[in-house]
């Protein structure tokens, strides 16, 4: 049986702006988004901000209700069975919120494992076998005001695996979280998978998608652009050669520049501190570095080295293209409308 069945689900909401001549304006964050999970599968859903990945969670895990299409976590519906639903699915978000800090880790976990209704003669063996997941057996009687980001992301992790869940949604769990404390939580959620639990993980870190997914789905604009193993979706972008230049002081005028050049499919600017990384892709066997460099005239300039694509270009490509396809389409129905209220 498959662990999620996602068919055709949407999710449209609307809100009414003005008071003199108030207006109602609808907004569709998800359109029609499809897929299936495997059990034991630890799938990915990639997207940037606000192209849909919370809100398709949040309807898979029956915290929305979807405005249309279905959905089935190990065959329950998720309108018509959600609490069938629930004890099936663990939620782990990421951010300080859902723990009591005045608390201990091992009191929160007492209290979260009474709502989950974890029998009592299992509770002390299901949280001392959870701390030792996580890493956290010895600190479990320290005040979670005191613990780390890293540490706080993983009682977050035991606490939506008290009640032994079959599904665990991880909703960008190593967000602000320092690069040791990141590489422990991807070794947590390998462990889980590897042990049979289907993972969900959305991520805006593509070498953690990587790593860790056995297959990706990539969301844009509220709909599926691409979906597959990170060897496929790497692959669709295996042509194409990978310029990327440190410089300050890049402006939009300079990165259009640089985008009209003759065999460059693609290019991007990423604020690092007081650095910038222009990216730039291009078909493979184009010479830019003269080009780039000529376009980038004025800017101050730093390290330029040329290098194989990745998931992360991968993924920049196809959102990309996917913007373009929304931009360039005339007459399609729009994603925001406004009606008189």
């Amino acid at each position: 049986m498959l662990a999620i069945e996602a068919h055709g689900l949407r999710r449209t909401y609307t809100s009414r702006t003005g008071w003199l001549r108030p207006r109602r304006t609808t907004t569709e964050a998800v359109r029609g988004v499809s897929f299936e999970v495997a059990s034991g599968e630890l799938f990915g859903l990639l997207g940037p901000n606000g192209a849909g990945k919370t809100t398709t969670i949040k309807m898979l895990n029956t915290l929305l209700l979807p405005t249309s299409g279905t959905a089935r976590v190990f065959g329950h519906d998720v309108v018509r069975d959600p609490v069938a639903v629930r004890r099936r699915i663990g939620y782990v978000f990421g951010g300080d919120r859902g723990l009591y800090e005045r608390l201990s880790a091992l009191d929160n976990l007492r209290y979260f494992a009474e709502l989950y209704e974890v029998e009592p003669c299992e509770q002390r063996r299901r949280i001392a076998e959870l701390l030792e997941l996580v890493g956290l057996d010895g600190r479990e009687r320290e005040r979670v005001e005191g613990y780390s980001r890293g540490m706080r992301q993983r009682l977050h992790i035991a606490r939506g695996l008290l009640h032994r869940p079959d599904v665990l949604f991880l909703d960008e769990p190593s967000i602000g979280v320092d690069p040791v404390a990141a590489r422990d939580l991807r070794r947590t959620v390998a462990d889980l998978a590897d042990a049979g639990t289907t993972v969900v993980l959305t991520t805006h870190y593509m070498a953690e998608a990587d790593e860790l997914c056995d297959r990706i789905a990539v969301i844009a604009g509220g709909e599926i652009r691409a979906l597959g193993t990170p060897g496929a979706l790497k692959a669709r972008v295996q042509e194409r050669d990978v310029l990327e230049v440190e410089a300050r002081g890049v402006s939009e005028t300079e990165l259009d520049r640089v985008r009209a050049l003759p065999g460059v499919r693609d290019a991007a600017v990423d604020d690092r501190g007081s650095v910038q990384l222009l990216t730039v892709q291009s078909d493979r066997g184009t010479e830019l570095h003269a080009r780039v460099l000529a376009a980038l005239d004025g800017v101050r300039l730093g390290r330029v080295t040329t290098r194989e694509p990745t998931l992360e270009d991968a993924y920049v490509a196809i959102v990309a293209e996917a913007e373009r396809a929304t931009a360039g389409s005339v007459g399609s129905a729009a994603a925001s409308t406004e009606v008189p209220a």
